[in-house]
């Protein structure tokens, strides 16, 4: 008989799209292993397609903890590490391992500039938190499964886009780890291709502002689609232009190529584009260096601390244009 094991991981969506090595590896190498997730509800779309994945639990039912002891679980590899999963924990009472989080370096880093981080990436720490189980890292990078019905019709699209067109995501959920405006309207209007914007209904007025600027190659489909859509929109594509979002991280599941530019937050985090040893895709890391506040947040802020931003408003412009033109 096979075991049942229990991965917890709650938010957001770039951090569960980056324990999906860990689910695979779980699934592909212990025999007979049944797989359960706990999660959010408000995250459940980021799952619902995944194979590896048995069962689904979401922490906002009201019965989770007489469901989930009914579940009689071997083991929980605990990939959030916080209060609630700790009362997880202790509730079921059975074998876990937590993930290691690296509060205090992190904190020195953003606050001393000491940079004590290890040069791993968070997807290679997540899978240490499985190692007791036998399960090692098979390099074959993140999952992101989309449906038919994710899939968005060309004919919703201008004709032009059909072609072939470049994904920019607008949004993020801290204003210093979104790409300013006017920073946006540069870049499309250097670019020579169609351009998708993608963000939520919040990001639809500043997308509409980019429309107006650049004219018809942007096309405007921030809030009009669902996190699965707009993940089967970067499929489709012929690359993406991110901050560092969860839409980068489903990009670089989804094997795209990537342009990210790093804002108030830094690739020493280890939460950079992960790819698995086969890609063949590009990745272009673009960050403002040699900048004594950055980073000013392991998250992000409502505004930028200095007021000037410089992390977003001195990128290289015209290098990322020059890479986007050349994505066929």
């Amino acid at each position: 008989m096979g075991q049942k094991i229990l991965v917890i991981r709650f938010s957001s969506i770039g951090d569960i799209v980056l324990t999906t090595p860990v689910v695979r590896a779980l699934k592909q190498q212990i025999p007979e292993v049944e797989i359960h997730y706990l999660t959010k509800k408000t995250n459940y779309s980021l799952l619902q397609n995944n194979k590896y994945i048995d069962k689904i639990h979401l922490l906002e039912d009201a019965d989770l903890f007489y469901k989930l002891r009914k579940e009689k679980f071997d083991y929980i590899v605990d990939l959030h590490k916080n209060l609630r999963s700790f009362k997880i924990k202790l509730a079921l009472g059975v074998k876990s391992k937590s993930f290691q989080k690296l509060n205090l370096k992190k904190l020195l880093l953003v606050k001393f500039k000491i940079n004590n981080m290890p040069n791993v990436h968070i997807v290679d720490r997540y899978l240490e938190t499985a190692s007791k189980l036998g399960v090692k890292n098979d390099n074959k990078g993140l999952d992101y499964f989309l449906q038919e019905e994710d899939y968005i019709s060309s004919d919703a699209l201008p004709l032009d886009f059909q072609g072939g067109y470049i994904a920019i995501v607008v949004g993020s959920k801290h204003y210093t780890k979104q790409m300013p405006l006017e920073l946006l309207i540069r870049i499309c209007k250097g670019i020579d291709k169609p351009i998708i914007l993608l963000g939520d209904k919040t990001d639809f007025a500043k997308a509409t502002q980019i429309e107006k600027e650049v004219g018809v190659k942007v096309f405007n489909g921030c809030g009009a689609y669902n996190i699965n859509q707009s993940s089967a929109v970067i499929k489709n594509s012929l690359g993406v232009i991110t901050a560092d979002t969860g839409l980068m991280h489903i990009a670089s599941a989804l094997d795209k190529n990537i342009i990210c530019l790093w804002g108030n937050t830094v690739m020493d985090f280890g939460m950079y584009p992960y790819r698995s040893e086969n890609s063949q895709a590009e990745t272009h890391n673009f960050e403002v260096k040699n900048l004594s506040c950055r980073p000013c947040s392991k998250l992000g802020y409502k505004q930028c601390p200095k007021k000037h931003f410089k992390c977003m408003n001195a990128q290289n412009v015209d290098e990322i244009i020059r890479i986007a033109n050349n994505w066929e």
